[in-house]
């Protein structure tokens, strides 16, 4: 995940993956990009966020998660945009005959 010999803690973005039993599997991103993924138990997570594709700032040490805290309206911004693009992608090109 992260350089264990790191002396500072990173931040990261961090979107809820999936529940695997009592495990929260979140993938870790920098710059837009999935980087690692980090396993916690599911009682970390901050009850509001508890849900596939939540949003967090997550600040990790060394390979120890140190803070996460939940961000509604960047989770929310993210739904937004994912269906406004299946919304796009679903909607028929014009027939020739229309």
């Amino acid at each position: 995940m992260t350089d264990e010999n790191t002396s500072s803690p990173q931040t990261f973005t961090a979107v809820l993956d999936r529940f695997e039993e009592k495990q929260a599997v979140l993938l870790l991103e920098s710059d837009g990009e999935i980087v690692d993924e980090l396993v916690i138990q599911r009682n970390d997570i901050p009850e509001s966020g508890r849900h596939q594709d939540a949003i967090f700032t997550v600040t990790i040490d060394g390979s120890t998660m140190v803070e996460i805290e939940y961000e509604p309206t960047e989770t929310e911004e993210r739904v937004d945009a994912a269906q406004e693009q299946f919304d796009r992608l679903a909607r028929r090109p014009p027939d020739d005959t229309e």
